[in-house]
């Protein structure tokens, strides 16, 4: 079989543009209405979607009176959604800066089960001041120690998750033996950041592991992904963009002893289309007023760590740090696409959309497509989280007039040949592997100091 695109809907509530909840079509109490989820997660099966990906932001800010803001907890999302459908992969994100390893290991072996075998866990390092107050962290952590802690997260999630062997549930009556404990193994893990024995009180999951995903595009956060990764969200504004960043990570990977072809990558695609490019275009500007400016000034200051005041809409960006304490990767991302078109700051809010930091692609369902297919076969990327600018009409747009272009082109399936997330991943199950530190929990000696 010829290479297959990959497709995501990474799903921002309304849509996202931060006017998205305000266009016609949109409700604007759908952001922690389940139903509403449900309809767009069945609508992405339909169209044959790899998996639907939430992220998440445990904090009441982001401007909350001019749009919706991520409010119902992903898992518990997800879990809905599984009830709701047969083949989608179900991704969400959890902070390994204010979360435990062993309830996040649990909580997404528990959705693999739930699902058989569709879950993925996206870990971030969270840097918002506001989400930091809600766990009692005043002071946020510099980068490199969110970091470190999210390498050390990521590594005990995986050694929970294969705490247990395959085979290890026996369900023998005859014998009465229901768990084989020689099969069960407690990690014994003592780090920096955790101490966690294990073990995963949840059997080995469907997919062995569940698919584990990375979106940081500082050093530290490539080298995370190039550890970890099974597929990275990435931020590409062009080609040249791509290719780097691709170059880089896979090379990352293999200095990990991992093959180059491990790891997926999926770069933000925002997506405005009409049945004419006008058409598209009009569509757009009329998105653009529907969004504050004020609101776009706002999170534009706060990607690059400035106050609001600080800028000048009519000039150019002001001198800022070479990087700063923060999203690292959406600050390169406005930066560069500042520079790249000499934009004052007024340009340069409305290039990204009031705020996406992604790419942005305003056109026919044709000429989406041709640009879809151009990228994927560079090999630079390995498919798209599609980011639709209003769910509730151009969602519809994408999954009705641009995949069954795709489908034309032969670079996207046209129904699921598998069951999991792996499998619409093409990656393969993983082997079981063994903790540095780990003990069997069936010797008497462990038992006996768990039960203590």
């Amino acid at each position: 079989m010829s290479r297959q695109l990959h497709l995501n809907l990474n799903f921002l509530n309304a849509g996202t543009f931060g006017g998205a909840w305000r266009w016609p079509a949109s409700d604007p109490a759908s952001f922690y209405d389940i139903d509403f989820w449900i309809r767009t997660a069945q609508l992405a099966e339909r169209a044959t979607f790899d998996a639907v990906f939430l992220a998440d932001f445990p904090a009441l800010s982001d401007n909350p009176e001019f749009r919706p803001f991520q409010s119902l907890e992903p898992t518990v999302v997800l879990t809905a959604i599984a009830a709701a459908t047969r083949h989608l992969g179900l991704i969400g994100t959890a902070s390994s800066s204010y979360n435990e390893p062993y309830n996040i290991a649990r909580r997404f072996a528990s959705l693999d089960h739930v699902s058989r075998g569709r879950a993925g866990l996206n870990i971030v390092t969270t840097a918002d001041p506001a989400s930091g107050r809600n766990f009692g962290a005043e002071v946020r952590p510099a980068h490199a120690a969110r970091y470190e802690r999210g390498a050390e997260f990521a590594e005990v999630v995986g050694a929970l998750w294969d705490s247990w062997e395959d085979g290890a549930v026996l369900g023998d009556k005859s014998a009465g033996r229901l768990i084989d404990p020689a099969r069960v193994h407690v990690i014994n893990h003592r780090g920096t950041y955790f101490s966690v024995a294990g073990p995963l009180n949840v059997p080995r999951s469907p997919q062995g592991r569940p698919i584990v995903v990375q979106a940081g595009g500082s050093d530290e956060g490539r080298d995370l992904a190039a550890r970890h990764a099974d597929a990275v969200f990435s931020v590409a504004l062009t080609l040249a963009d791509a290719q780097q960043y691709s170059g880089d990570l896979r090379a990352r990977a293999v200095a990990h002893g991992r093959q180059a072809s491990d790891i997926l990558i999926f770069p933000g695609l925002v997506t405005v289309i009409g049945g004419t490019e006008a058409e598209a275009k009009r569509r757009e500007q009329e998105l653009w007023e529907l969004l504050p400016f004020e609101y776009g000034l706002r999170r534009l200051a706060g990607t690059l760590g400035v106050p609001p005041e600080s800028l000048d809409l009519d000039k150019p960006l002001p001198s800022l740090p070479l990087v700063v304490d923060g999203i690292q990767t959406f600050f390169k991302g406005a930066v560069a696409t500042a520079q790249r078109g000499n934009l004052t700051v007024r340009q340069l809010i409305r290039a990204q959309g009031g705020g996406t930091g992604h790419r942005i692609v305003v056109g026919t369902p044709e000429q989406i497509a041709d640009g879809i297919a151009e990228w994927f076969a560079t090999g630079f990327v390995d498919g798209f989280n599609v980011m639709p600018d209003v769910i509730a009409s151009g969602f519809d747009a994408f999954a009705e007039a641009v995949v069954p272009l795709l489908r034309r082109k032969g670079i996207f399936r046209e129904r699921y040949e598998g069951a999991t997330l792996r499998d619409h991943l093409g990656l393969a199950r993983p082997a079981r592997r063994p903790a540095p530190g780990e003990t069997s929990f069936g010797a008497s000696a462990n038992v006996t100091a768990l039960r203590q």
